[in-house]
């Protein structure tokens, strides 16, 4: 579904976002993740190495704007060209009001949100120059619905909706769809931690009876960066199992 495409996939260390690596890669895709740490990356393709999955790595701040743009003009200078956008590297945060210092929701802004526009704006001039690409941002379900505590967190994410939103419209004339995709409760490591007791009550309230597995959400990505979705911009999809008030 990707043959020929090159895509970059942010937070590609792990979670959601190795497992759209994975899947990419399996749909014959180019692919270059992104991770926070040189030693994050380097355990993440030597993972990869041994499934016989061989990819690229970088690890650039992405609240620089001179290395994301440095970065992003070596890769086109390699492959040629830069095909798909994933902005999936985030934090979440769960913190109340009162016990969040200004730095901390300011550090979830920069990373959820900020880093997404450096990155976009990377790559728009060579999408333009192609006349195609594709952006994909991830959102999350508590973007629509919220969640008890850890503000940053869901103002963050309907920042990315609004983002998408507009970018949507903005570049559409040169033939760049922008869309989202809002998980819900998913099987990660950081939710893996997480007690029976705290999981249980939550699984009782998604209508699909589970929780959402990493490749649920790597499905909704490749759906959306692949030619099946060519019309279909500005969309934020949710895949939550319907997990919404």
């Amino acid at each position: 579904m990707l043959e020929g495409k090159v895509a970059i996939i942010t937070g590609g260390t792990r979670g959601i976002g190795l497992e759209t690596v994975k899947l990419f890669k399996e749909n014959k895709a180019e692919v270059i993740l992104f991770g926070s740490r040189k030693e994050t990356v380097d355990k993440a393709l030597a993972s990869l190495k041994e499934e016989g999955i061989i990819v690229d790595g970088y690890y650039p701040n992405l609240n620089s704007v001179e290395e994301v743009n440095s970065v992003i003009d070596c890769i086109n200078t390699k492959y040629g060209h830069i095909d798909i956008l994933v902005n999936n590297a985030g934090i979440s945060a769960n913190k109340k009001i009162e016990d969040t210092t200004y730095e901390e929701f300011v550090n979830i802004i920069d990373l959820n949100v900020n880093a997404i526009f450096n990155l976009s704006k990377a790559v728009v001039p060579y999408m333009k120059k192609n006349n195609s690409g594709v952006i994909l941002n991830t959102s999350s379900m508590v973007s629509i619905c919220g969640q008890p505590s850890g503000v940053g967190y869901p103002a963050s994410k309907s920042a990315v909706n609004g983002m998408t939103l507009s970018l949507a419209r903005e570049l559409a004339p040169f033939n760049i769809r922008v869309n989202a995709v809002a998980p819900g409760i998913t099987n990660t490591d950081m939710v893996a931690k997480l007690p029976k007791e705290m999981m249980e009550p939550l699984i009782k309230t998604i209508p699909l009876g589970r929780i959402g597995e990493p490749r649920d959400i790597a499905n909704a990505f490749l759906f959306l960066a692949s030619d099946m979705a060519s019309y279909i911009t500005g969309v934020v999809l949710s895949v939550d199992g319907l997990a919404r008030n």
